[in-house]
């Protein structure tokens, strides 16, 4: 069991090293707080979407920048999509699953905001949909996904694809990435 859990800790450190050793990447990732800083700074939102863990690691990073990170500072307008249950259940009754970020981005965004994908794939539908409604109103997106990058490829402004495969894998570098925007985000604005 011991060398069981040993693999998976070095898996873990393996795509880590595979981020550090990727400078376009790590690159990609200075965009990133760069287009996030920016839309806080005039007066944008930032919003969030994903489906299942990477739902939960959506509101987690949302709730970093609304909430506070390091720093003892204002909120900043951030949210995660799928936390309004309501809304949620009714979309999809009503029309689909599939719809229902890029409903709720139509009419809460507006230009000069950001959408934040998260999907291992890069191919879930309403993320998809979400970030194709998102580009049409001159939003920023900002794709966190897998090795390929999926179909959010073409969609995302900025792609943040971590060499990997393996979902749990991927899911743990996304919350690192996350943590780095979030720093350097806050750092930025309020330090």
């Amino acid at each position: 069991m011991i060398d069981f859990i040993q693999q998976k800790v070095q898996a873990s450190i393996d795509v880590k090293q595979h981020i550090l050793q990727q400078p376009e990447l790590l690159g990609r990732i200075e965009q990133a707080t760069e287009l996030v800083a920016t839309a806080f700074r005039s007066g944008g939102k930032v919003f969030f979407c994903g489906n299942g863990g990477s739902a939960a690691d959506a509101q987690h990073l949302a709730a970093e920048f609304s909430g506070k990170f390091y720093l003892d500072r204002k909120g900043l307008p951030a949210e995660a999509l799928h936390c309004n249950t309501s809304y949620l259940t009714a979309v999809s009754n009503d029309y689909s699953y599939e719809i229902a970020y890029a409903r709720l981005i139509d009419g809460i965004g507006k230009a000069g905001d950001v959408l934040i994908g998260l999907s291992t794939s890069g191919n879930s539908k309403n993320i998809l949909l979400a970030f194709e409604k998102a580009r049409s109103m001159g939003i920023s997106t900002i794709g966190f996904t897998g090795k390929g990058g999926g179909k959010m490829r073409e969609l995302s402004d900025v792609l943040l694809n971590v060499p990997s495969e393996d979902t749990p894998r991927i899911q743990e570098s996304h919350i690192l990435i996350g943590h780095i925007l979030c720093e350097i985000v806050e750092r930025n604005l309020f330090a």
